[in-house]
């Protein structure tokens, strides 16, 4: 039996994304267009990303544990359940989501071709809980100045990190995502020193190196997105965007974390916000505060390929 496709979870970064966070309406009807648009989500990537090859479009699907209950009654995915917020330091919310589409590709145009023709199908159906038109933003930094993802792992260990394996067989190939929408203090933010700044991040701003272990403190942002077991540290991989709207002053990133397991991502989260130890917290969450809180999980190809309405 040949081993199951993965979505594009590790396809190469964009210069442009839109996440879309939908919940589904109660009924029948909505269940079954809801299946229906995902039998036909591949059909519709090929469409779109016909018309620029060059495009890389892709369109990761996920479903939120309420959704997986009301469309695929049998087996679920061990792992999948609803974003649990945390209270510590500071707050990460709980907020509502049963579908996430996170659309990628080099053109913005594509992605918002792609997101108009899911929501045609949709709109009668589902409530749309949060739209973010993602950006790269020059040499892949965020709007506080600092490169984003530089730990992100590569090929084999991508997958390696992202897909489920042989420990829940019935999904092997799927992937857990959390999302997080952040939105910055950029006024705050640039008041305080750059050295400062970077021992917040745990790197230099302009060179982007990481500091010595001498110099970066354990309160360091990539310090406590370190996750060990049995003495091996566990990757997720991240594909964050930032966004933002300079009228109203509103500067943010989108954060979303795919991983083999949603318990690495959310000790993780645990470490920024509660801290490691308890009140070594995250001190970028002093500047950065958290929107939005979801989880799904990402089936293979095939299993939303083969849904029957």
């Amino acid at each position: 039996m040949p081993a199951p496709v993965s979505q594009p979870v590790v396809a190469p970064l964009t210069r442009a994304a839109i996440f879309l966070v939908l919940t589904i309406n109660p009924g029948s009807k909505a269940e079954t267009a809801v299946k229906s648009l995902c039998a036909d989500l591949s059909a519709l990537r090929r469409t779109v990303g016909f018309r620029d090859l060059n495009g890389q479009l892709s369109c990761v699907t996920g479903i939120g544990s309420d959704a997986w209950d009301r469309l695929f009654p049998g087996p679920r995915p061990g792992e999948l359940h609803t974003f649990r917020e945390i209270s510590g330091v500071h707050h990460a919310v709980s907020t509502p989501g049963d579908l996430l589409f996170h659309i990628r590709a080099t053109r913005p145009d594509m992605c918002f071709e792609m997101a108009s023709l899911i929501m045609e199908r949709l709109r009668p159906f589902t409530s749309v809980i949060d739209e973010v038109h993602g950006f790269k933003y020059f040499d892949d930094r965020d709007l506080i100045g600092f490169v984003d993802g530089t730990e992100n792992p590569e090929n084999a260990a991508a997958a390696e990190a992202a897909f489920i394996g042989d420990e829940d067989p019935a999904f092997t190939g799927g992937s857990y995502v959390i999302t997080q929408k952040y939105l910055h203090d950029v006024g705050s933010w640039n008041k305080i020193p750059v050295e400062t700044q970077e021992k917040i991040i745990g790197r230099k701003k302009l060179s982007n190196v990481e500091l010595d272990d001498a110099a970066k403190p354990d309160y360091a942002h990539n310090a406590l997105n370190v996750v060990t077991r049995d003495g091996k540290q566990i990757d997720i991989v991240r594909d964050n965007m930032p966004f933002g709207e300079t009228g109203k002053g509103e500067f943010g990133t989108y954060f979303i974390g795919y991983a083999r397991s949603v318990s690495t991502t959310e000790e993780m989260l645990n470490n920024m916000f509660v801290g490691k130890p308890a009140g070594n917290y995250d001190r970028l969450l002093d500047f950065s505060r958290a929107v939005s809180g979801t989880l799904f999980f990402v089936p293979t190809v095939g299993f939303l390929d083969d849904v029957q309405a």
